[in-house]
């Protein structure tokens, strides 16, 4: 199955049924299809070959996802580039990835030898037929460029395969059915934001596609309007949720799930989310770029295990290796992660040194399987507790030091809004635990508190050395927290 079939799918199934409301503006499946149908023959028009990048410089918005499905259908590969980019990354990505065509409505791109397409140029106007397919599955659909250990962000390149695989996992575990309203608002460069389109157009469901969350009773007015059913958040997302008021005035009857991955949510804000909605299912779950998604925690357990992200998801399979490669098989013993299923990524692009870092010879013959780059645990029931990414393990005084742990116990306190935990170089330990914390508004909390509470909760060595408080903390526009902007 191909990417592009999931909107003509369900165009063909239910042509006036509602599948995006963005701005305000209603759309429906027939009139997306039509509307990508008719984009993708201007991409043709203006040279666009099989397997060509188009590049995607726009903000959430139907022109956007019109875009996405527009590649896809002209047997291109798209590229998602958040409109916050700024010139030098953009300039970066589009040559990186040899783009054909670039989306937008930006006036300011300077010199650049990619084919323009105004935004604008995406009409909802007529009836226009599919496109005869050009791909079969193995080709490949999308770019997602992600953080670089060199700085430069890598093309994570993904196949129809990849992303239909991924899908159809996940939609399995949330039991999504065409009854399902989406709220989106995070951004489609971000694979958390852009999979809640494709999914949604797989079962037929409904996006209700904003911006942003800078404005959140909007965003409630919104859940309840739509009769939202289901709300991807990351933690930024639930800290602001959190400290809401009179938010038992509303009504969200219609909420049947919330989901989250990027960076797990502190046990505090799963039981806060609890209490906020109770009859509400609650998952937890990790994922990264290179493969989209890997691990959920099943909603019954959020409150026994709320700092797991469960078992593999369905078609899928993980375990963990030491240091050696060797496969662990005692419970609670750390090692990295390793992914065996049909969504691992085919590679970075252009990138064979990295990509040979990660992708690795598997169990069985000739495949190949992800290397994660993260430190997990499993318990005796073969739930996963993610421990810290590889780089970020802290070496003090002899001792392995999970930041996460740290950053956990912080947020126990009721007045942290925000914890982030890193080493840093000391002469006599190697390197220190310093804790970065932002405070509720008013908080009389000090230093001295918050070391008292450390040392009721953590080992010696695991104690914070030094605590530096912030007004809020630095964060990419998909709301990870970014420590390597914190000294």
């Amino acid at each position: 199955m191909l990417l592009n079939e999931f909107l003509e799918n369900s165009a063909q199934k239910y042509p006036d049924k509602e599948a995006l409301v963005c701005q305000g503006i209603r759309y429906t499946y027939a009139q997306l299809n039509s509307a990508a149908n008719s984009l993708a023959h201007v991409f043709i028009s203006k040279g666009l070959k099989k397997q060509d990048r188009v590049a995607i410089y726009l903000e959430n918005s139907s022109e956007s996802v019109v875009s996405i499905f527009a590649a896809l259908k002209a047997g291109g590969i798209f590229v998602v580039i958040n409109p916050q980019v700024k010139a030098k990354k953009l300039e970066y990505i589009l040559n990186d990835c040899q783009a054909k065509i670039l989306v937008t409505n930006s006036n300011d791109l300077g010199e650049t030898d990619v084919t323009v397409v105004p935004s604008r140029t995406v009409q909802f106007a007529g009836e226009e037929p599919n496109l005869p397919k050009s791909c079969i599955d193995i080709d490949l659909a999308s770019l997602i460029y992600t953080s670089g250990s060199t700085g430069n962000p890598k093309g994570v390149m993904l196949t129809h395969l990849n992303m239909v695989s991924a899908a159809n996992s996940i939609t399995e575990y949330l039991d999504n059915t065409p009854d399902d309203i989406i709220l989106d608002c995070l951004p489609l460069s971000f694979d958390y934001g852009l999979y809640q389109v494709l999914m949604a157009f797989k079962f037929g469901g409904r996006v209700v596609l904003e911006r942003s969350f800078t404005y959140p009773y909007q965003i409630i007015d919104l859940i309840i309007k739509e009769k939202v059913t289901g709300f991807p958040i990351v933690p930024t997302i639930s800290a602001i949720l959190l400290q809401l008021k009179n938010l038992n005035k509303y009504d969200f009857s219609k909420l049947r799930y919330i989901t989250n991955t990027a960076q797990a949510l502190p046990p505090k804000h799963i039981f806060g989310l609890r209490d906020l909605f109770p009859h509400v299912k609650i998952f937890s779950m990790y994922g990264l770029t290179e493969c989209k998604r890997v691990a959920y925690l099943k909603p019954e357990l959020v409150e026994k295990k709320p700092t797991s992200v469960g078992k593999a998801m369905p078609n899928m399979e993980v375990y963990l290796v030491d240091e050696n490669g060797d496969m662990i098989t005692q419970p609670n013993t750390i090692g990295e992660l390793v992914i065996r299923g049909a969504h691992i990524m085919k590679g970075y692009w252009n990138l064979f040194e990295e990509t040979a870092k990660r992708l690795k010879p598997g169990l069985y013959g000739n495949e190949q399987v992800l290397y994660s780059g993260d430190y997990f645990k499993m318990d005796e029931d073969g739930d996963l507790y993610f421990i810290s990414r590889k780089d970020d393990i802290i070496k003090t005084a002899g001792e392995m030091v999970s930041p996460k742990e740290v950053e956990n116990v912080l947020y126990d306190i009721d007045d942290v809004v925000e914890a982030a935990v890193i080493g840093v170089p000391d002469e006599i330990l190697g390197n220190a635990v310093k804790a970065f914390v932002a405070l509720s508004e008013g908080s009389q909390f000090t230093e001295r508190d918050i070391l008292l509470h450390c040392q009721k909760n953590l080992e010696n060595f695991k104690i914070p050395k030094f605590i530096e408080f912030r007004k809020e903390l630095p964060k990419t526009t998909t709301g990870k927290i970014r420590k390597k902007e914190l000294v």
